[in-house]
C-alpha cells in the first residue's frame, strides 16, 4: 500500500536507497540496501552479500537483520523499523516476521524489481500455488525418520521453562 511518508521515515528510506546506489556503483553488487531503526537511530545496515559470500539467503534485509542481532544481542526486535530500497522478497519478507519486526517502509515495489530481472514477483505467485504444483518438489519423511525428527523437537520444547503453546 502506498502511503504519503513522514520527513523521518523519507530520510530513513533514502538513506536505504543511498546504500542500494552505493552497494551497485562502489562494490559492483545488486542495488538493493536495507537499514534497522529503533527510537530514530540506525541500528544496523545491510547490502546484498549474495555473490560475495556465495550464500543466496545474503539479501540487503537478511544481512541488515543480522548485523542487527549482532549489535542489539537479541533475535527479536519488536521495537524496529525496517527500511529497504526494494520491497523485501517473500523470503526477506518472512525474515522480518520471524524477527517481529513490526513495520516495514520501502521504496520501488516488486513490479519494479521484476521489470528489472529479479524472480521475486515470480516466487510470490510460486507461493500461491498449491505445494504439488510447485517448481520445487518437497517431499516429507514418513515412519521412523519423522518420528526422530518430531523428538528432538519435543525434547527441545520439553527443555523450555514454560510450556509450549501450539501454533497450528
Amino acid at each position: 500500500m502506498q502511503v504519503s511518508l513522514s520527513a523521518t521515515d523519507s530520510e530513513f528510506l533514502s538513506r536505504a536507497i543511498d546504500i542500494s546506489r552505493h552497494a551497485l556503483e562502489d562494490e559492483g553488487k545488486t542495488p538493493f540496501g536495507a537499514i534497522i531503526v529503533i527510537d530514530g537511530k540506525v541500528i544496523a545496515e545491510g547490502t546484498s552479500s549474495v555473490v560475495e559470500l556465495m550464500d543466496p539467503t545474503a539479501h540487503a534485509e537478511v544481512m541488515a537483520l543480522r548485523n542487527a542481532g549482532q549489535v542489539l544481542q537479541r533475535h527479536i526486535m519488536t521495537d524496529a523499523v525496517m527500511y529497504a530500497s526494494s520491497e523485501p522478497c517473500p523470503m526477506c519478507l518472512v525474515a522480518c516476521y520471524w524477527a517481529r519486526i513490526p513495520r516495514l517502509v520501502y521504496g520501488a515495489s516488486s513490479y519494479d524489481v521484476g521489470t528489472y530481472g529479479f524472480e521475486d514477483l515470480q516466487l510470490y505467485r510460486e507461493l500461491t500455488v498449491k505445494s504439488d504444483l510447485r517448481t520445487l518438489r518437497v517431499e516429507a519423511a514418513a515412519g521412523e525418520l519423522h518420528a526422530q525428527a518430531a523428538d528432538v523437537l519435543n525434547s527441545w520444547a520439553a527443555q523450555l521453562p514454560a510450556p509450549v503453546v501450539p501454533k497450528l
